[in-house]
């Protein structure tokens, strides 16, 4: 999605190995895993922080394989999930950081732009988490309110 409104094509990732089975060098059960979720959830990182703190320091090559489940499902299960998604979450404080330049450089058309298009991704963002009922059906984006969320 982001890349919705630029020319590019993007960049290739890195492929996982196609065999979904636990290696023989992880030494971390299912329970420990789940702890190590819940206590860097608890400390304020993202689903994705967590993935990567999990890959890097603790060695775990892929949460799916070794728990049977994927972080967000592990975190709803501990009643640990935000409510509002990172993604969204990232959309509204770059729509913030626009907001304030803006107010400063107030000719500054291709920011103008930027904003425009960061809401309209936030708009329907929104319209695909009410429908598949991962945010409130009242909930609504207002970007005068939108600072109160990120903090």
């Amino acid at each position: 999605m982001a890349k919705m409104h630029s020319r590019k094509r993007g960049k290739s990732g890195s492929i996982r190995p196609a065999i979904k089975k636990v290696p023989s060098w992880v030494s971390r059960s299912q329970k420990e895993i789940e702890l190590l979720i819940s206590k860097l959830s608890k400390e304020g990182k993202t689903a994705a922080q967590i993935g990567l703190v999990l890959r890097d320091e603790y060695g775990v090559p892929s949460t799916k394989v070794l728990a049977g489940k994927n972080i967000t499902k592990i975190l709803k299960e501990h009643k640990l999930l935000p409510k509002l998604p990172y993604d969204m979450l990232a959309l509204i404080k770059r729509a913030i950081i626009l907001r304030k330049h803006l107010e400063a450089n107030k000719q500054d058309m291709a920011a103008l732009r930027g904003l425009q298009l960061t809401e309209s991704k936030i708009k329907r963002l929104m319209k695909y988490y009410k429908k598949n009922g991962k945010i409130d059906q009242e909930w609504k984006y207002d970007p005068k309110t939108a600072g109160l969320l990120v903090e």
